[in-house]
């Protein structure tokens, strides 16, 4: 089997928009989140920002494992609007903002992230900086 083609550096513009997939707030696992990592949490508020956030973070690295992507520097300015019901469909989204080259075998790519409901609503937003390989 060959190996997949990595989106590199030169690969992404300024601008372009990729989607990271979608998942559903499982209410089971809303429900072994909240008792293991949110004790006190009421699931009718919908899932806590922790979660919304491991939700995130599991769409992203699945996308960036067909980048070639080797580090991500940060994670900043991350925005919590509102909290998912139970079964809710959720739908990320990174927006490539800024690039910078560094030398000839790496570049910074500056993004922002965004999970949306199913109603196209903001559920979470942040922006990273990552470190691509370039051809």
């Amino acid at each position: 089997m060959s190996e997949p083609l990595l989106a590199h550096f030169e690969d992404l513009d300024v601008g372009q928009v990729a989607p990271l997939g979608a998942c559903a707030v499982d209410a089971g696992a809303l429900d072994v989140f909240v008792e293991r990592f949110a004790p006190g949490w009421d699931t009718a508020y919908g899932a806590p920002d922790a979660m919304v956030y491991a939700l995130w973070s599991r769409l992203f690295a699945d996308k960036a494992a067909s980048w070639a992507q080797s580090k991500v520097l940060a994670v900043d300015g991350l925005r919590f609007m509102r909290n998912p019901p139970a079964g809710e469909l959720l739908r990320g989204r990174m927006t490539v903002m800024g690039k910078d080259p560094v030398g000839d075998e790496k570049g910074i790519v500056i993004a922002s992230h965004d999970l949306l409901d199913e109603s196209g609503r903001l559920v979470f937003a942040c922006l990273t900086r990552a470190v691509f390989s370039r051809r």
